[in-house]
């Protein structure tokens, strides 16, 4: 935990901030002190989340009625999408996966303004069979009109079954009179079905096909044309093998409409749209601007590619969605379209834990039960569990994750745990052992992998080794790894200048925070690195490593090895590292405590500004201390082992700080130096 030494400046300053923070909470309404107080010697929140007042389960939490009201933590995006389905904009959501963008965009279907849907028929073009003629009718009638077409085919269809059958019947009782001539009566009454069903009528052949059917639907359209292919997505002719002879399906019976056509006046869908080809982007922009589109065959092989239908309504509403690198898959001109007859909308990752979000985020457990149907309601000590995972998958101080898609797992996986124990209501104890089973992936490869290692001895929390550090990192979004690193200091091969070859599949990043360390060095102890060739390890690393959130461990490593002085091998760290020194914050740093906690070590040092992020389960807390850090000098004083070597080291680094800050000028400001007035 923190050092118990603290400066009366500190003590002062501590105080000012506590008197701001209680004038602060005096004047908001969601402020803190609406929350349970939690132990501030604790890292784990004992005490109860909310005031459960008159709820006993989720069972009496109203669920709203519309979706967009379902959506939690989003006010702005909601406002705005609002804005846009009033006026039929065009809206680009950006976010992280899981976060709510396609419950946004069906919800956005819901707010459309109400409009007469339109029923789409397909009819043959007796001038050019080709070319098929499309017509627009109310809601409902399109089914009546094709129905109506059917009952008048039906009583000829019957009629010219009797006649087929009597003539066959004919046919064969002949050939069995005159036995001789069996085999071709077998043959005439085969040729007598063929040809009968052959024939049809002008009014069969003419027959409309209902290619929209809007005769049921509430609200407005919505498609999800998410990974749709061109012909899904655009319309398409079916292929016909039977093109001679009059043997083939006339070309309007073959035509399909694409999710375009079904999405007139509603919305379509469509996520990661980046992943599109540029043609299909190139034509959907077409069908933005036309507000119509012609249906032909997708495949230039297929006898669909001779057909061309009238262009057929598609007045939609287009939300699209994906991650920030979607932009860069994105045709130039719809990004334009969207940006100027629409909306751009980043969503967030988290929202501030207030008491309200906290609400919301029960809010959420009940849409969740209610929308599984076979889980049973949550205790509120199953939502406090709730609310509390929600702040460590957060990663951030005084947030909840927005992530929701991910917790919404957790909230199934703990109803199957209290459905399989045969109980009535979720309890915490359902939702703890539900984390065991919706470990994701990266989790699981992660726990193997400390297994593996320790086996192994690719690191042993025990002892002291020179040039060898615990470093820290993060798999995925919340999975931490242990991460060790190894560093030999050797007598330069070039007379000019030493190298730092540093290997262990590094990325672009990880490869310059190395390099800004050799400058760090340099800097602070006064060692002229030069002279050495610096070798640098990741151990194990076949993944590859990102990030700078292990160069305080590189400084460690490489100090260690240049200076020998031991490393304890029961301390872990992580952060980044500044070249003046400062030890700056990271992400995932709960993730990597409990990775540090499950692999044996005692002590680990973060960075001071994440400790408010640490949110650690109760099992970790007794089992590793939590060390804040400032500087590369508060690194190496917890993590170097020998009291004469390391108090050397540590005093000769302080006085060259100190060196180094005298020489700063000290002068009041000038003329030339004071900004000039426009």
């Amino acid at each position: 935990m923190e050092n118990d030494d603290i400066s009366e400046d500190e003590l002062k300053n501590e105080n000012i901030e506590k008197e701001e923070i209680e004038s602060d909470d005096n004047d908001s309404e969601n402020n803190k002190d609406e929350l349970p107080q939690n132990n501030e010697d604790s890292h784990y929140e004992k005490q109860n989340m909310l005031d459960y007042k008159d709820i006993g389960s989720t069972k009496d939490i109203d669920v709203p009625p519309l979706l967009i009201d379902q959506v939690i933590g989003h006010e702005e995006s909601v406002e705005t999408i609002k804005k846009a389905a009033k006026q039929r904009r065009n809206v680009l959501l950006i976010g992280d996966p899981g976060v709510g963008k396609s419950m946004i965009a069906k919800g956005m279907a819901e707010l459309l303004p109400p409009e007469v849907l339109q029923d789409v028929l397909v009819y043959p073009n007796a001038e050019d069979s080709n070319n098929p003629l499309i017509r627009t009718v109310p809601s409902g009638d399109g089914k009546r009109i094709v129905m109506a077409n059917k009952s008048t085919t039906k009583g000829y269809e019957e009629k010219k079954l009797i006649v087929t059958m009597i003539l066959i019947a004919g046919v064969l009782a002949l050939g069995f009179i005159y036995r001789t001539q069996l085999l071709f009566a077998i043959l005439a009454a085969l040729f007598i079905f063929f040809i009968s069903m052959q024939i049809k009528p002008k009014n069969i052949t003419m027959a409309p096909k209902l290619l929209v059917n809007n005769s049921e639907k509430r609200f407005a359209p919505f498609e999800d044309a998410t990974g749709a292919h061109a012909g899904a997505l655009l319309g398409d002719v079916r292929h016909d093998p039977y093109q001679s002879g009059g043997l083939g399906t006339p070309a309007h019976e073959r035509v399909e409409p694409g999710m375009i056509h079904k999405a007139n006046r509603g919305v379509l869908y469509i996520d990661e749209i980046g992943t599109m080809t540029m043609k299909t982007q190139q034509e959907l922009l077409s069908a933005m601007q036309e507000k119509k589109y012609s249906i032909t065959g997708q495949s230039e092989n297929s006898s669909g590619a001779m057909v061309r239908s009238q262009a057929v309504p598609c007045d939609f509403v287009l939300v699209a969605s994906g991650n920030i690198q979607v932009l860069e898959g994105m045709h130039i001109a719809m990004r334009s379209r969207i940006r100027g007859y629409g909306y751009e909308v980043f969503m967030k990752d988290n929202m501030p834990d207030t008491k309200e979000n906290r609400k919301k985020l029960i809010q959420f457990v009940a849409q969740e039960v209610k929308n599984d149907g076979r889980i049973p309601h949550f205790s509120p000590e199953a939502l406090d569990e709730i609310i509390r995972e929600a702040k460590r998958r957060a990663g951030k101080k005084e947030s909840l994750t927005l992530r929701l898609r991910d917790l919404g797992g957790l909230v199934r996986a703990a109803g199957d745990v209290a459905k399989e124990e045969g109980a009535n209501l979720v309890h915490a104890e359902h939702v703890l052992t539900a984390k065991k089973y919706s470990r994701t992936l990266e989790q699981q490869i992660a726990d193997r992998s400390i297994i593996q290692r320790k086996e192994y001895a690719v690191f042993n929390p025990e002892g002291g080794k020179i040039g060898i550090v615990n470093g820290l990192s993060v798999i995925g979004d919340r999975s931490g790894l242990m991460l060790p690193i190894a560093a030999e200091a050797a007598p330069a091969q070039s007379k000019r200048e030493g190298k730092i070859i540093a290997t262990g599949k590094l990325g672009e990043i990880a490869k310059e925070s190395v390099q800004n360390v050799s400058a760090l060095i340099k800097k602070h102890t006064g060692t002229d690195i030069s002279l050495y060739d610096i070798h640098i390890q990741f151990l194990q690393t076949y993944d590859g490593v990102e990030g700078d959130s292990a160069s305080v461990s590189i400084a460690a490593a490489v100090i260690s090895a240049i200076e020998e002085i031991p490393i304890d091998q029961t301390v872990a760290l992580t952060g980044s590292l500044s070249v003046r020194g400062d030890v700056l914050p990271i992400g995932g740093a709960t993730s990597k405590i409990e990775a540090a906690a499950e692999a044996g070590i005692k002590k680990v040092l973060i960075p001071r500004s994440n400790m408010k992020d640490v949110m650690i389960e109760k099992k970790y807390e007794d089992a590793i201390e939590i060390i804040p850090v400032d500087t590369l000098s508060d690194v190496l004083e917890n993590i170097l082992i020998g009291c004469s070597e390391k108090n050397s080291l540590i005093k000769k680094m302080k006085k060259i700080s100190s060196a180094v800050a005298d020489k700063v000028p000290k002068r009041p400001l000038n003329a030339c130096d004071m900004p000039s007035k426009s």
